[in-house]
This record gives C-alpha cells, structure tokens and sequence, in this order.
C-alpha cells in the first residue's frame, strides 16, 4: 500500500485520500497537483474501486500519457483500464458508440480545420457573400464560440435576429451546419456540443457511462467552457464523486472560452463539496511568491489562497526602467549575457516573457548583434510573419526586382486575378531566358499560352512598382512603404485576412514596427539603402543560424506569458511592464471589469514562472499603433511591496546633478510612481498613419477612393482608435475599410 501520509504534503494528501462526493482541490502555481492527482488515482484503485470506473480528463494528449504512465508505474498492470484522455478524445469515442441516435452514421468523419476552410469557401459561395465585408475566419470564430455555449444554429439565431450585424452569421452558421450534416462530418466543436446533446436526450447513454464513470476528475477545471462543464455535470449527476483541480489565479484563457466562473461557483452547484487547497509551493523563492500573493490579492473574484515555500527567500526582485524598447532589449541581452558568462547560468536557463509578439522585434535585434542563439516560442520571429514578409518583399521588389523569390510572394497579394498557372508560365519562361519576373511583368505577353486578363494583371502590378520606384528620390524609406500599402490596398486586404480586430490591430502594430525600424535605420546610416537595410535585419539570411556552432538546446526563450503557463525558469524577465501594454489600453478603457483581473491574473503567472530570479522591465516610451506614447510603470508592478525589490529606477533623462541616488529608497519608490517621463531633450516624437480624430463625410455622401473610385457610404462605426467606414462603390462592390487608411475624399 502506498503511504500517502510519507510521499505528499498534508494538504496533498487529504486530496489525494478523499475518495466519495464533490471536491474542489484550489492548486496553486508550483504546488504539485499533477502528483496529487496520480496519487488520488492510485489511492482509488488500492481503496478497491476499478479502474475501469475512474475517470480524468485533460487537455493535451501529454498530460493525459503523462498521469497514465505515472499511474502505472506505481500500480503495474492496474492503470490499462483507467479512461485518462482529452476532452475531445473521449467525445470522440462517445460519439462512435451514439452518432446514430442523433442523425449521424457510425463512420462519422471529424472536420479538421483544412475541411471547415473548404466548407467555410462554398458556402461563401452559394450564399454570394463577399469575404472582404465578412471575413470568413471571423464568422467562422463566431460559430465556434456559440458552440462553446451550447447554442446550435437556431439558438444563434434566436438570440441575435434583432441585430442587424449579424445577418450574415446566422445564414452562415446554418449552411455551414447543413453541410457538415450532409457530409456526415463533425467539426471539434461539435463533438462536445453533441456529447452533451446525446445526455440530455437520450437517457440510456447517460446511464451508460455514468455507471462506466462512477469516479471522474478533472484538470486545469479553471480552463473549461460552459460545454465541458455541462458534459460533466451531466457524467456526475448520479454518484457526484466528482473531483475538479485547478487554479482560479490561473484563468487566462477567456478569450478561448473559458468560464472562470466554473471554478468559482463550484460550491454553489456542490454545496456539499470539500475545498482542499495546496498552498505550498515547491518551485520558486520566498520573494518570488511574496510578491505573486501581493499583486493577485488585488483580484476580487478569486478564491482566497495565499502560495508559500519553505525554500529561502531568494535575492530580491530586480526592476529596471530604461528610456526606449531598444534601450529595454539591449539592457535585457547584456544582463543575460553577463549571467551565462560569469558560469552562474546556461542560455537555456533564461526566459523572456512578453505580452504580445510585437514586442519580440527589439529583443530579437538585440541577441542577433550579440551572437546569443534564442527561440519565440510558439510564435513566428518577427521578419518570418506574413505582414512583414509581404511589405519587406514589396521593398525589395521595388529595390531592384531581382530577386524572384520575393516578387513571387506578392505579386497576386492582394489578389489581382494572376492564377498559379499564370505565374508558373511566367517563372518557368523567364528560367529559360533569364529574366527576371518584374521584368517579365511588364510585357507578359511575350509569354507563351499567357492569358490576356493575366498579361494586363501583371502590367497593372510591373507599372505600380515602377511607379513607386519612380517616386523614391527624396523619399524617407518609411515614406515608401506607405506609398506601397496605399497603392495596394494592403490595409484593406489584412481585414479580411485576419480573424479578429485584436489580430487586425497586432497586424498593425507590426507594420509600425517596421516603419520605425527604417526611420531609426534611416537616422543612423549615411547612405540609406533598402536592400542593406533588409540585409542588416536579417531578411536576406541570419548569420548566426549559419554558422551551425551554437547548442540548439542552449537558447535563450521568448515567449508570450499565455505560452509560459506551465513552465518554469530558473532565471525569468518579464519586459514591458507599463501601463498600455500589460495591462492593454484595450483592457484598462474596457466596461468589462474582469478584463484587468484577467491580465493581472497573467501576471501572477508570469512572476511564478521564475525559479530563482526575477528581472521586471519597463520602457519610457515605445511605439505603439505607430506612435510614441510615455507610458507609467505597470500598476501590477506597483502592486509589488517596495521592500521586495531592488530598483534601480530613475525618474527621466535629467542633468547629472538632479539624478536620483539609487541607494536612497524614498526616492527610487517616487520614481517608481511617477508620472511618465517628459519628452527627452532632442527627440522627435513620431506619429505614423494618424487616424482622423474627425470625418469630413457622413453616411449616404458621395466619396472618392484612390483606387476604387467613387461610392456612396453606407455606414459608418467608431472602433476606438479609426472609424470603420463601409462604401458601396459604383462599379458593384462594397468595402469595408479603416478611414485613416483609406483617405477617402468627399466629392
């Protein structure tokens, strides 16, 4: 027999020993609750109950081959019976006992997402909608997320036929689900959706596997939707040995679905449940947790828990705030550089933690000039993104057009009518002839079997790049990528491109990050050139991944913080700690007030991913959505107790005699809380793509687009930051377009 008493905590172990009713077992960060759980598990089975009757679920496939092969090696022979799968794993297998019982034959196909892309394309079709007005990975993000919610088409459309807006969705959902019918296909949503459409209709599967699953637990509850948690509802509605683990501190995962409330509201829906929490925590310092407790303790909705160690508490944490995001990454490479260098670290030991990918560019530029080897986690590099590959191929075609392999990328992007074969026929005659692609743009008729409606689409393009090459003299470099996102539409074209508006916004902040890095390579080069510049930053090859010495597995990490759960460092940063980007401007002016405890709950996340040492930094100014703003400490730093950090803050860029002493803490504490910097001395404050605070037209005015022509406006809506205008033009189209990107004139 296992001694539970010897191998857990206290705590652990009265988890783990709890055998029959509701528990709720509150597992903080670092507290081991996966070794809890494989206990509980063994527990069961040496209690005499069959593992046939016990059921976990996850939500990777590791997890699930993870706890399993833990089980086993304690209890050989024992743990084959034990159901330990995903959540659409065991729909899956549901629903190939029970499809028949819904309309659905036994050989069920599962639509995977190439599939519903396809469908997603004909339905589009037959319903003659104009993917740029709707764009596909929207709706079809909409679709999903009602299923989440239990609401099948009609259900959608119950709820929103008073809204205008959503016309179109309902129509889509119900094609799309026509089809997957017809096609007797599922998509993943549809497994749980129908799982638990199956228990409320059909009593004698119930019965069935609430005998099979008399004992049920499940992990990171704090992650499920309002479908998952109905399936299990539902599976423990007769023997309620229901066992949920997770950690409410934890929840970052609303904008997946997620239901905080899940975890929150368990006792109201087991009044007579056990709440066990594991509060110990074997992974970090002292000051690590002390700080982790301070900044979630300003959370209303949670659970009250409070992490503790019997490690030491560890050296203090570290906060620095440097003038820029260049200044931030440089700062950031050279420390990790010292830390390897003095034998006290490998690279891999190091993680850098950031709130979107955007802010990957600066760290990126600052390990490629030092030779440190790194990975984005999850996350493209910032020149391997398709938004930055398109326009750095536009400039290089526009450069000298030599290179093939980037006027290939884009010239059908945005869509003109060149179809594959075109292009094929034209890369394959110039091979033979040797010349280059642009140039055989701009007379594709040579081309043998080329047609005509390809030639002019391809003379249309060749005469659109030589127009801007034309225009360069004089030029800023940044001035020229504008001239080509607004001959192209290409601003227009990323709204259908992307899947939502927080996307659409990453897209752009991408894309003024590329225009302030050619203004900074502009400002520092004497002889600016757009392919040196390209060749500077890595486009044209990294030098470092050429040189095949570095250790692949001694990297350096870059990383979101939602891609950072469930891992740990021993040396972690968290960069750009300010208020605007963590927590988002999107967050702080939001009516929803979860959206800051959902953020702060990253945070808390954040500081528990570090092992032994954290480094917290901020910049004074950063562009963001192409502007320089002055941004405040992040108010979750300044939720972190003074006397736990080291900070060697000062207040802005002053004379040498009006520097802070950093020894004295009085003053680095007003530093820390002060206003944001002025504008430093000599600095030019960039403003790009400013949207129009006002417009000249309204709806139903006669408006001209440079490339569209005229049209009449149709509507127009307030997206925060730019208008969203929609203009019905002359020529039959309708677009839906970003008034600061458009330009559209009033006629």
């Amino acid at each position: 027999m296992i001694d539970l008493q010897k191998e857990l905590n206290p705590m652990q172990a009265k988890a783990a020993s709890t055998i029959d009713g509701p528990v709720l077992i509150l597992a903080g960060a670092g507290s081991g609750k996966t070794r809890t759980i494989v206990y509980r598990m063994a527990h069961l089975i040496e209690s005499g109950i069959n593992p046939w009757n016990i059921m976990a679920l996850t939500f990777t496939n590791k997890a699930a081959k993870e706890m399993k092969t833990r089980v086993e090696a304690m209890l050989p022979g024992e743990a084959s019976s034990i159901w330990v799968s995903t959540f659409h794993s065991t729909c899956l297998r549901i629903m190939f006992r029970f499809a028949e019982s819904l309309g659905y034959t036994s050989s069920f196909e599962i639509a995977d997402a190439s599939d519903q892309k396809s469908i997603m394309k004909d339905v589009y079709k037959r319903l003659e909608i104009d993917p740029k007005m709707y764009p596909m990975k929207r709706i079809q993000n909409a679709i999903s997320s009602a299923k989440d919610e239990l609401k099948d088409e009609e259900d959608y459309a119950a709820e929103n036929r008073d809204d205008f807006g959503k016309e179109v969705y309902i129509e889509v959902y119900r094609e799309y689900q026509k089809t997957l019918r017809k096609n007797n296909s599922m998509d993943f949503d549809d497994l749980i959706m129908n799982t638990v459409r199956l228990f409320r209709e059909n009593k004698e599967a119930l019965e069935y596997y609430q005998e099979r699953f008399k004992y049920i637990m499940v992990d990171e509850y704090q992650d499920t939707n309002t479908a998952q948690f109905e399936m299990i509802r539902l599976l423990a509605g007769k023997y309620r040995n229901l066992c949920v683990v997770g950690d409410d501190d934890q929840s970052i995962y609303r904008f997946r679905g997620a239901n905080i409330y899940n975890i929150l509201d368990f006792e109201k829906e087991y009044k007579d449940a056990l709440v066990i929490k594991l509060e110990e925590n074997y992974r970090s310092t002292g000051r690590i947790l002390d700080a982790a407790n301070a900044v979630i303790a300003h959370n209303t909705e949670r659970k009250n828990k409070k992490l503790w160690t019997a490690h030491p508490e560890g050296s203090l944490i570290k906060f620095r705030q440097l003038d820029s995001a260049i200044s931030e990454a440089s700062f950031i490479a050279d420390d990790i550089k010292t830390k390897v260098g003095t034998g006290g670290y490998n690279y891999g030991d190091c993680a850098i933690l950031i709130r979107t990918n955007v802010q990957s560019k600066e760290l990126e530029d600052a390990f490629r000039v030092r030779g440190i080897d790194y990975d984005l986690v999850k996350g493209l590099r910032f020149w391997d993104t398709k938004v930055i590959k398109d326009l750095s191929s536009y400039l290089l075609t526009v450069a000298d057009g030599l290179n093939d392999m980037r006027t290939l990328r884009v010239i059908n992007v945005p869509k003109r009518g060149i179809g594959a074969s075109s292009v094929e026929k034209a890369v394959v005659f110039g091979a033979v002839n040797d010349i280059s692609l642009l140039e055989i743009a701009g007379d594709a008729m040579r081309v043998p079997g080329m047609p005509s409606k390809a030639a002019n689409a391809m003379k249309t393009f060749y005469d659109m790049i030589m127009s801007i090459r034309a225009d360069m003299k004089g030029k800023k470099l940044s001035e020229i990528l504008d001239e080509i996102i607004e001959k192209t539409a290409y601003m227009d074209y990323l709204v259908g491109e992307t899947e939502t508006k927080e996307k659409y916004a990453e897209a752009v902040e991408y894309i003024d990050k590329l225009r302030e890095t050619l203004d900074i390579y502009e400002e520092d080069t004497d002889e600016p050139d757009l392919v040196d510049f390209m060749r500077q930053n890595g486009v044209e090859g990294n030098a470092l991944d050429k040189t095949g010495e570095s250790d692949e597995k001694d990297k350096v990490l870059i990383m979101t913080m939602h891609n950072a759960k469930g891992l740990e460092f021993p040396c972690v940063y968290i960069s750009g700690a300010e208020d605007g980007l963590f927590p988002s401007y999107m967050s702080l002016n939001s009516d929803d007030e979860m959206a800051v405890e959902e953020e702060r709950r990253l945070c808390y996340v954040a500081i528990t991913r570090a092992e032994k040492e954290l480094m917290i930094t901020a910049a004074r100014q950063r562009m963001i959505n192409g502007e320089t703003r002055y941004s405040n400490v992040s108010r979750f730093i300044r939720e972190i107790p003074i006397g736990l950090m080291d900070m060697n803050v000062t207040a802005a860029p002053a004379a040498p005699k009006d520097k802070p002493d950093y020894n004295n803490r009085e003053i680095a504490a007003r530093a820390f809380s002060a206003p944001p910097s002025a504008l430093s001395p000599g600095f030019k404050k960039r403003t790009l793509q400013e949207p129009p605070k006002e417009l000249n037209y309204g709806e139903g005015d006669r408006v001209l687009h440079f490339k569209f022509g005229t049209g009449t406006v149709k509507s127009i809506v307030s997206g925060g930051r730019d208008f969203e205008v929609t203009v019905e033009f002359d020529s039959g189209e309708t677009k839906k377009m970003f008034a600061g990107f458009a330009k559209l004139k009033k006629v």
